[in-house]
């Protein structure tokens, strides 16, 4: 065999004992390089070498380890520096530092789908981190020495490690616990941090390579640990590299000899090698052809054109389907994993229906799937027996599983049928497995069938702040579950001789010994159930709503118009849908809802539940703010609004993001992500173990495709405005209840400047794409003047004459209403304590001119233009008039909060008035929202919020003069 020797290109300046990195990205366009002696990170076109590499310098000291997850969207690196740090890649954009550890990193490793991220050191722990979120799902303790290598098998069952001393450890990854420890099977190298051991899997995961102590590299068994066969050749050294080729035919081992030798794993014998000045410490196939990227110990890189001779097959050739080009990748960056919190279970990420079945006792694990069913997009909802493929994510109840599973016609037949009740957040039983009751943005409920009665647990994705609640023994056979912070109520269908079903409720916490309770309904069905704050409710089979207080007493049974599609609670409010009529010809389904406000004996809401033509409703419930949405079955977000009197708006569609092969699993939402789960088709819901990881999906308006090119803006523009339209309406409903507004105040100025500045751009745009008209009607909507002085600029700047004097003149027309209304305001629209009725309020934008009444202590209302939208009234820092007609500067205070806007003209009056400028404010600020019962009138009892403001003012004042 021929030696031969090529020549490398320096990337980073390393001392002799460093340890450097290389890989190569999922579509081998770019290669990745660090050094423990250099603290920057380099990313090279692997086309153009020659070029100039980008360079990352976030860590403090010497990169030790590099990972991609397999679709290389995300680049991890651990350093001396004892962090751990997140990129977008390839543009190498930093994330977030995801972990930190007290000693240096040895080693980082991401599982199959990227949605689980080990990392170990010196620390000797081994830390799996949640990558959506960032949370400790676990740390594995064991090892005795450094941890220098970790490798997920590629049925993510397994994670092997390998220490300084040479010990290899088995985890299973379901339980943290360790399957085999394998001691000194490796060189020992102690504290020698120049040399790392290092081990891998083969592609299909059923060999483990570990460098022997024999100069030579064995292979072990994937369930047994046993020693299978052991590669020895020409290696003088020990081995310190090793790498599998794409395939698993071949294996690349770099020695402290200086040499790589390529194995052909079948034939047990080298069948090529090559010689280098320095020893070479890490190495990566190239994922598309023949080549082997290398980089040796002072930080020179190089490619291996040809390491597997043109006569043998490719090392690229015959790669496994579950590897494929589209596996997944890291959510936090792209798109499609599925979802969970940092529990301890979350690991087991994918899951093995599509792999050869597990030898020895561990194949009770994969479900009835052909072994070579698709590729390894997101094995890890893919544990569902093939009968059930078709069923939606919300069929929760047991009966919903017979004889309807299994055809590819099942949804045609199903669909001139009415919808069946479900659970939100529950899935299918199935048996042998664990499934979910419940699940939601709390936590969740799972349970499993073991020889007539369940096992219940309940988790919580905060383990810190939500409370230990032990597990449950299930005799009743409870289908639906609902949680929130306080308990959990669970239900079961009619069962046993008297036909009976059973609402269970459960508190996590309470001053009484015996607050659990349940009721029995003989002949009659729970269909669906809500919890809320201090109540409960249960819909049955003869339209029966029956609402509970947390302590079991039986409030209220009201009955509805028709079948229960399903329930949802927050706070005090109860939500349910219901059937109104069977499905139209077109396989429409008629759906009501209504909300019921249970500590007032209310119904605010009632009217009709729009879905999309053809679909089902899949999920239903409130936002973490406390918006109606549901979710149907052709994926479209519908997020109920108060806006025209009340109205859904549809705030996403998967048909703008998602693939063919996907189906979201929705969890819940708040006000600008959707949490979701994402099924691999045809799966529709996902697996209870392991747990998922969730996806976040940004809220989107599905806009037309606008000749302006701004979408985003557009969508930008909307969502702030629906924004704004929900905390007007909060502070209207406060002001009503005589409750303090300050918080929400802050909130809607807070919004309302993001949207002028949203406006600005959308003007910009407008400019440039020749569209006046639009532009015109774009700076009416802006909120503040300094926008509208902005906007004139902007056009000034651009050489538009005209549309600067029509921005102008519409200046000129806000100030004049404004002026005009003022005037009129403190006479016509005062109440007997001098503040301003919340409808009259609510109509202005810009502050208007304070009228000089110094002598009586009174002071104007501070004003706002009038604007389209529904505006709360609010302080703000705005230029006014004097009486000659400049514009001055005026100072008013919202609590809390002053608003810097920069003001044009001269001051002369009001700044100069003393203690009458004092009162005026404290008129101003008592008049600024209806009046508080709670405050006091006496200003020696004021609130110390108002006594804070008031020091405030006057320390603004003392500023102003200056």
């Amino acid at each position: 065999m021929k030696i031969r020797t090529m020549k490398l290109r320096e990337a980073h300046t390393a001392a002799d004992d460093s340890v450097c990195s290389i890989l190569w990205a999922s579509d081998a366009g770019h290669i990745v390089t660090a050094s423990s002696s250099d603290n920057a990170i380099c990313i090279h076109d692997a086309s153009a070498p020659s070029n100039a590499p980008r360079f990352l310098r976030n860590h403090s000291e010497g990169v030790t380890a590099l990972a991609l997850s397999p679709n290389s969207t995300c680049l991890a690196s651990g350093s001396l520096d004892h962090s751990v740090k997140l990129y977008k890649f390839p543009g190498g954009d930093f994330e977030t530092n995801i972990t930190r550890f007290t000693l240096p990193i040895r080693a980082v490793a991401f599982n199959k789908s990227g949605t689980i991220l080990a990392a170990a050191g010196d620390d000797e722990g081994i830390k799996l981190v949640n990558t959506i979120d960032g949370t400790i799902a676990r740390v594995l303790k064991g090892h005795k020495g450094s941890v220098t290598s970790l490798a997920f098998d590629p049925k993510t069952e397994y994670l092997a490690s390998l220490d300084s001393n040479g010990t290899v450890i088995y985890w299973e990854l379901q339980s943290g616990s360790t399957l085999h420890v394998l001691k000194a099977i490796a060189p020992n190298n102690g504290s020698d941090v120049s040399v790392m051991n290092i081990l891998a899997w083969n592609q299909d995961g059923d060999l483990l390579a570990v460098p022997g102590l024999k100069n030579n590299v064995v292979l072990y068994d994937r369930d047994t640990a046993e020693k299978l066969f052991s590669l020895s050749g020409d290696h003088s050294q020990p081995i310190c590299f090793l790498s599998w080729s794409p395939n698993g035919k071949y294996i690349a081992t770099s020695g402290l000899d200086k040499q790589i030798l390529i194995w052909d794993v079948d034939k047990k014998q080298d069948i090529e090698r090559q010689k280098f000045s320095e020893c070479i410490t890490c190495m990566a196939w190239k994922p598309e052809g023949n080549a082997l990227a290398v980089i040796d110990a002072k930080g020179k890189y190089g490619v291996w054109e040809s390491p597997v001779p043109s006569t043998m097959k490719s090392p690229t050739e015959d790669i496994p389907g579950f590897y494929s080009k589209n596996s997944n990748g890291l959510l936090l960056f792209d798109e499609e994993e599925p979802c969970a919190s940092g529990n301890l279970s979350d690991l087991n990420e994918d899951s093995h229906g599509d792999f050869e079945p597990i030898r020895r006792k561990r194949s009770r694990k994969h479900s009835s799937y052909d072994d070579e069913l698709e590729e390894d997009v997101n094995d890890e909802l893919e544990t569902v027996p093939k009968v059930e493929t078709h069923k939606k994510a919300f069929y929760g109840h047991k009966e919903n599983l017979s004889g309807k599973s299994g055809s590819r016609n099942m949804m045609i037949t199903a669909g001139a049928k009415m919808q069946e009740a479900f659970q939100p957040g529950a899935t299918p039983a199935q048996p042998g497995k664990r499934h979910f009751l419940c699940y939601n943005m709390l936590g969740s409920i799972t349970t499993m069938e073991h020889e007539g009665y369940s096992h219940i647990e309940i988790d919580f994705h905060d383990t810190n702040s939500g409370p230990r609640v032990s597990a449950m023994t299930d005799y009743f056979g409870f289908t639906m579950a609902s949680l929130n912070e306080n308990g959990s109520v669970f239900a079961n269908p009619c069962k046993g001789d008297k036909n009976m079903s059973t609402l269970m409720y459960r508190p996590f916490s309470s001053w009484a010994n015996n607050s659990e309770w349940s009721m029995r309904f003989e002949g009659e069905e729970v269909r669906a159930i809500a919890l809320g704050s201090g109540w409960v409710a249960a819909i049955t089979n003869f339209n029966s709503l029956r609402i509970f207080t947390e302590g079991g007493l039986q409030r209220y049974i009201l009955s509805l118009d028709g079948p229960v599609v399903t329930a949802a609670g927050y706070k005090d409010e109860l939500a349910v849908v219901t059937h109104i009529s069977p499905p139209l010809p077109t396989d429409e389904q008629i759906l009501e809802f209504r909300v019921f406000n249970i500590s007032h004996g209310s119904q605010p809401l009632r009217g009709r539940l729009p879905l999309t033509p053809g679909s089902k409703l899949t999920w239903f419930g409130f936002s973490e703010e406390g918006q109606l949405s549901s979710f149907d079955s052709k994926g479209i977000l519908r997020v109920f609004t108060s806006q025209f009197g009340g109205t859904w708006l549809p705030l996403f569609s998967a048909s703008k993001i998602k693939k063919s092969e996907e189906n979201y699993w929705v969890a819940g939402l708040n006000a600008s992500k959707l949490f979701c789960i994402v099924c691999k088709s045809p799966e529709s819901f996902p697996q209870s173990t392991p747990k998922p990881v969730l996806t976040l999906l940004d809220l989107s308006f599905p806009l037309a495709a606008s000749d302006l090119g701004a979408d985003c803006l557009e969508n930008e523009f909307m969502m702030n405005n629906m924004h704004l339209s929900r905390i007007q309406r909060s502070i209207e409903e406060r002001a009503d209840s005589g409750l303090d507004c300050t918080l929400l105040d802050d909130e809607a100025f807070t919004v309302e400047t993001s949207l002028d500045r949203c406006i600005l751009r959308l003007i910009a745009s407008c400019c440039n794409s020749d569209k006046p008209v639009r532009a015109t009607e774009l700076v009416k909507l802006l909120s503040l003047e300094k926008s509208v002085r902005g906007a004139i600029k902007l056009v000034t700047a651009l050489k538009l004459p005209n549309l600067a004097e029509r921005f102008n003149n519409i200046l000129e027309e806000k100030l004049l209403s404004e002026k005009k209304e003022n005037i009129a305001l403190p006479d016509s629209k005062s109440n007997c304590n001098g503040s301003i009725k919340p409808e009259v309020a609510s109509t202005k934008f810009f502050t208007a001119e304070i009228n000089r009444v110094s002598e009586t202590a009174v002071a104007s209302r501070v004003h706002t233009f009038p604007s389209t939208s529904n505006t709360r009234a609010r302080n703000a820092e705005e230029p006014t008039k004097d009486r000659n007609g400049n514009i001055e500067e005026s100072k008013s205070m919202t609590p809390g909060r002053t608003a810097d806007l920069k003001a044009t003209g001269k001051g002369n009056g009001v700044h100069n008035a003393g203690e009458a400028t004092k009162a005026t404010k404290v008129d101003q600020l008592s008049s600024s929202r209806p009046s508080n019962p709670f405050a006091k009138s006496s200003s020696n009892q004021g609130s110390s919020s108002l006594l804070d403001s008031l020091k405030k003012t006057k320390k603004t004042d003392v500023k102003g003069k200056v």
